[in-house]
């Protein structure tokens, strides 16, 4: 009699079906962004360790708010705003020792670095010298893959301001490239 009430056999209850389907759409967020949210973590961080930290409570955190995930199409943006939240996190949780760059050895790895490694490390510290207004959009511009309008709204900016940004943010390290080219040649020439 309560079978024919229900109108289906052995199917499964709507909260364990709610819960399948939640699962179904975490696993899928988790495979078509990890990679992302890990390069950014790691590009924030420049420590795998720390960086998987970040991630992992990142996509916890996820997990907790599927629900008010309500665009798709916004999956990645809203990943990287909970990421930069617990990056920032971190730093609340923590205080660091304070060291200056020019008294870190960083000869010694240099030395036994490739050359692409190099350019990486000196691209990387040009862009933390880039001020904070400049140096985000263009991080999640590079390392996020967010467009101009996804880092707008990220940032909660004018889109032509993001854009104005962008081309600051990429001059300056025009500027510093074309410079460390010109030091470059006078020790060469």
């Amino acid at each position: 009699m309560i079978k024919k009430f229900l109108g289906k056999k052995n199917a499964p209850p709507p909260v364990i079906q709610d819960m399948a389907n939640k699962q179904k759409r975490y696993e899928a967020l988790v495979q078509a962004y990890h990679g992302d949210i890990y390069r950014y973590a790691y590009w924030l961080c420049r420590d795998k360790h720390i960086a998987e930290d970040i991630v992992q409570d990142t996509f916890l955190r996820a997990w907790r708010a599927l629900d008010s995930l309500q665009d798709e199409k916004a999956a990645k943006a809203w990943l990287i705003t909970i990421l930069r939240r617990e990056n920032a996190r971190r730093f609340e949780r923590k205080r660091f020792d304070i060291v200056d760059i020019e008294t870190d050895t960083v000869a010694d790895d240099v030395s036994s670095s490739s050359e692409q490694v190099i350019e990486s490390e000196w691209l990387h510290r040009q862009i933390e010298k880039l001020s904070p207004e400049y140096k985000e959009p263009l991080l999640l511009q590079m390392v996020g893959g967010l467009s101009g309008e996804e880092i707008a709204q990220q940032l909660k900016l004018n889109k032509n301001t993001v854009m104005t940004r962008l081309f600051r943010a990429k001059n300056q390290l025009k500027e510093a490239l074309e410079q460390q080219n010109t030091i470059k040649g006078q020790s060469n020439g």
